[in-house]
């Protein structure tokens, strides 16, 4: 198993051309991707319709689908969609197959934990154009500074997670990454997004780790490592530590904190070896 299908690569054929590609169930898929923790109403036709692109007619067969099969739950008032139960268990499922991320935990909190208020230590993984939260750790006290929890997604191109992801990945992904970035993002916005990435790459070349002081947003500051792992099967990752520039200031976070997350990192690359 490959950890990443590569649509772009030589090796690998468009899913038009592919034999063994199933475009409905492809399509089926990214109708549940586009629900977000913030979408509370739910998502009606053509909203699924303005983020997959598909056709309206099209979208009706897929949700129609989903809905027979419990993974959409429809409210008639609203006429709008909300993720059901089983797609709940897919989530466990992925998480609870990633040993690195139970490993990962107790390192997380005591970082955060000395971190102090405000502070959010993180373990996210790729995915499409965002990266998505597996783990997180706050300090036990003092205030909630970022709102984010497991899977919230953030920006793959912006964030300092997703950079320092972008970072470490193989060639073939950080090239098919960009030119799907550059598409995304468009030509106006694209050039100071791949300036910032490519600071991110020269950054953990010559430091180990990324700090991207308000470039995600304004007021946070956060630096970030890449955790390449071993084997087809496990996810590339990033560790992210954050939180309110005041407290988090470019030397504290340089000279302090990204010493740590570094040793937290090695931890669990020694940890994923010996599994």
């Amino acid at each position: 198993m490959r950890k990443r299908s590569l649509a772009n690569s030589d090796s690998s054929p468009a899913p038009e051309a592919d034999r063994q590609f199933v475009t409905a169930l492809s399509r089926g898929l990214e109708v549940l991707r586009c629900f977000r923790p913030r979408d509370r109403m739910g998502l009606s036709n053509r909203e699924l319709a303005e983020r997959t692109g598909l056709p309206n007619s099209t979208v009706s067969r897929l949700t129609y689908t989903l809905l027979q099969t419990g993974y959409l739950l429809y409210d008639e008032q609203t006429g709008r969609y909300r993720i059901g139960v089983p797609a709940l268990s897919l989530g466990f499922a992925c998480l609870g197959s990633m040993p690195i991320r139970e490993a990962a935990k107790e390192h997380m909190q005591r970082l955060a934990d000395y971190a102090g208020d405000g502070v959010q230590v993180a373990l996210g993984a790729r995915d499409d154009h965002t990266v998505t939260y597996l783990a997180c750790a706050r300090s036990e006290q003092g205030m909630m500074s970022l709102q984010l929890g497991v899977g919230s997604r953030i920006s793959l191109a912006r964030s300092a997670m997703g950079r320092a992801y972008i970072a470490g990945c193989p060639p073939e992904e950080r090239a098919e990454i960009l030119e799907t970035l550059a598409l995304h993002h468009g030509p106006e916005r694209w050039p100071g997004i791949l300036e910032g990435i490519k600071d991110a790459e020269r950054q953990i070349a010559e430091k180990g780790f990324y700090g991207n002081y308000g470039d995600w947003h304004e007021g946070v500051h956060s630096i970030a490592v890449p955790f390449p792992t071993p084997g087809d099967a496990n996810p590339d990752l990033a560790l992210n530590l954050g939180g309110p520039a005041p407290f988090l200031t470019r030397e504290r976070m340089e000279n302090d904190l990204a010493p740590k997350l570094l040793e937290v990192a090695n931890a669990l690359r020694l940890h994923a070896i010996q599994v």
